[in-house]
């Protein structure tokens, strides 16, 4: 089996007292946080930020501490000449940037700064809107 893991995070600024969540729109057609492959040698936390990078074009982050989630799920992945069972495990840090303007990558087609009520019902897949439950309920105080 292969096992592939990934960084990220679920980014957000402050306006008028309000936090706003970034979904990056995938180019498959779902939308998400940024976030990418652990290259060699490089730590979870380096690896977001340079997705972030790559993915939004923000350069100033400022990452949350205390606040690391974990998921992982199983999907069928061509590999050669054989369809193989591969696990993916996403790490998802929580970090707050004031950069308004995003420059999205080649591989998505749009972004979107959302309230939590509306990034909720924005998100595609059910895990990710559990995880932004996990953000938003910590940012408010609540663990």
């Amino acid at each position: 089996m292969i096992h592939e893991k990934s960084a990220g995070a679920i980014v957000f600024r402050r306006e008028n007292g309000k936090i706003k969540y970034l979904l990056l729109h995938y180019e498959s057609g779902h939308w998400d946080f940024p976030r990418g492959h652990i290259e060699r040698g490089e730590t979870e936390l380096n690896t977001a930020l340079r997705e972030i990078k790559e993915e939004t074009g923000i350069k100033k982050i400022n990452f949350i501490s205390g606040f690391r989630l974990t998921h992982s799920w199983f999907y069928r992945k061509r590999f050669d000449t054989k369809t193989v069972l591969s696990r993916k495990t996403a790490i998802l840090f929580l970090a707050e940037t004031k950069t308004h303007q995003v420059k999205i990558s080649p591989e998505h087609i749009g972004y979107q700064w959302l309230s939590f009520g509306k990034a909720i019902k924005q998100l595609t897949f059910p895990n990710s809107k559990k995880l932004l439950e996990k953000a938003d309920k910590f940012l408010k105080g609540g663990g």
